[in-house]
């Protein structure tokens, strides 16, 4: 019995392993996913200076909620599912001018998006302490 069950659980592991997706339809949880992809809120108008520690890594906020800002606090979790932080170390220590408005083409260093007339334009959102 026991050469049965291994070759069956050898046949299972063989074919999950060559074919994934076999794996995530057993055990992957049923969610409603949302179809409209999450956008990030502009957390400021201006760029944000900041000293970098060489060899540090450090993720810069995507989404625009951190109360941390430029970097990530984890907000994106709750309120803004579908986006991550952006993770990079720099090469030496230096002062930089990261992005606050999050549209840089970029990222995480400005670039000058945020002169643009739908930067301008926008409401930022209040920060809450929720």
């Amino acid at each position: 019995m026991s050469i049965i069950m291994s070759e069956t659980i050898s046949i299972w592991v063989t074919t999950t392993l060559r074919q994934p997706w076999i794996l995530s339809k057993i055990a992957a949880p049923k969610a409603q996913l949302s179809t409209l992809p999450s956008e990030p809120v502009i957390a400021s108008k201006k760029p944000l200076k900041v000293d970098l520690v060489g060899g540090k890594r450090y993720s810069w906020c995507t989404c625009g909620h951190s109360k941390k800002q430029p970097f990530c606090d984890g907000a994106h979790k709750t309120k803004a599912e579908g986006l991550v932080p952006l993770r990079f170390v720099p090469e030496q220590d230096s002062t930089a001018w990261l992005c606050g408005c999050k549209y840089t083409n970029n990222p995480p260093y400005c670039d000058g998006t945020h002169k643009q007339d739908f930067i301008k334009s926008a409401q930022i959102p209040e920060q809450t302490n929720s």
